[in-house]
């Protein structure tokens, strides 16, 4: 939501003039002529014990909240949308993993980007030619083919190796983003954010013990995957300038259908009820993260987002112990720790890295 669109709420009335029922004054019906006893004006008391909240307090709280998100930097704004991108992502991750197991993930891919497509058209119904004009065909095709191989490389990963360590074998990508927003975006980033950068990359490196003997095809596969979600972010990035968020989806959405279609037909396996509701949770909790993520770097710089996505780690942690019996090694919550303090540094860095936007 804008700003312009905001402040129009603010104009709304509210409830600092409501008054509860009980306050109300009840008129009795007014006497018949010849009654000796006037109309009498009854006065309502309030039930015992009742308790209301100060009139305008809804009110209030929500212009309270309205004010700090339109003073946050936009920096701060983009740390939001990519935290809530990152929690519903842990549900779909979830469901991949779980579907995975006896789905091929093309076909996994096909039904959660049809259902996507979906319901983007269904939002996008009334204005569907404004929301499909692009202005950067090409960027849009390029995006959409490095996320499909970011998908197939990081979910392959999921599915096959730990999620705590395919997770963690993806925050390689932060590097990749911030070493790209740099040479192709042109952000400049400071020394500051550079450490929780480097700190929070040493902090995987503890993580994945890297020895002698190498990674494995699949962990390789999760890097292969974090280098394309670098270049999905710096894709973004430079469509945000003339693009619209439910655009970028959209494009993303069809051509992902079309190069999915064939290997899906020819990979079918029909899924069982408890399948099919997995398919379509992951589906939904998909596009919600599609969205914010894709909000979020619109909103902020690649470089100051791309720490914060170590804090997926607890997730998948969490995630992997509760759902899939996997306990994380101690060298796992030793990185983490490290991630987190970066993390947490980071976001107060976002902080004060913009100045606030001028109040409409």
């Amino acid at each position: 939501m804008n700003d312009e669109r905001q402040s129009r709420r603010h104009g709304r009335p509210g409830f600092e003039g409501d008054v509860p029922a009980w306050h109300e004054q009840a008129v009795a019906s007014p006497s018949e002529p010849d009654s000796p006893h006037p109309a009498q004006i009854v006065e309502c008391e309030p039930p015992a014990g009742a308790r209301t909240a100060p009139p305008g307090w809804f009110e209030s709280r929500g212009q309270h909240l309205r004010s700090w998100w339109r003073g946050a930097s936009p920096n701060l704004r983009g740390s939001v949308f990519m935290f809530a991108a990152l929690l519903v992502y842990a549900v779909m991750v979830a469901g991949i993993k779980h579907v995975g197991q006896g789905i091929p993930l093309v076909q996994i891919l096909l039904i959660r980007q049809v259902i996507m497509t979906a319901i983007l058209l269904l939002f996008a119904a009334g204005s569907l030619r404004r929301a499909l004009h692009t202005d950067r065909l090409g960027l849009q095709i390029f995006r959409s083919v490095v996320t499909l191989l970011s998908m197939l490389c990081g979910f392959t990963a999921v599915i096959k190796i730990p999620l705590a360590q395919a997770t963690a074998i993806g925050f390689s990508q932060v590097l990749f983003v911030t070493i790209a927003a740099v040479l192709f975006l042109k952000e400049v980033v400071d020394v500051r954010r550079w450490t929780a950068t480097v700190i929070g990359f040493a902090g995987v490196l503890i993580m994945l013990r890297p020895s002698s003997e190498g990674l494995d095809i699949y962990a390789l596969l999760a890097v292969a995957g974090a280098i394309c979600g670098a270049a999905i972010t710096v894709s973004v990035r430079k469509l945000a300038a003339s693009e619209r968020t439910d655009t970028i989806l959209l494009y993303q959405g069809l051509v992902l259908i079309i190069l999915l279609a064939v290997p899906a037909w020819a990979w079918w396996q029909p899924p069982t009820s408890d399948q099919w509701f997995w398919l379509i949770t992951l589906s939904l909790f998909g596009t919600a993260g599609q969205w914010l993520i894709t909000r979020a770097y619109q909103v902020g710089e690649a470089a100051a987002l791309a720490p914060l996505d170590f804090s997926r780690l607890l997730l998948a942690s969490f995630t992997g112990f509760v759902f899939f019996a996997e306990i994380p090694e101690l060298t796992t919550w030793l990185g983490a720790a490290v991630v987190i303090g970066a993390t947490l540094y980071t976001i107060r860095k976002n902080a004060r890295t913009s100045p606030p936007p001028a109040a409409a």
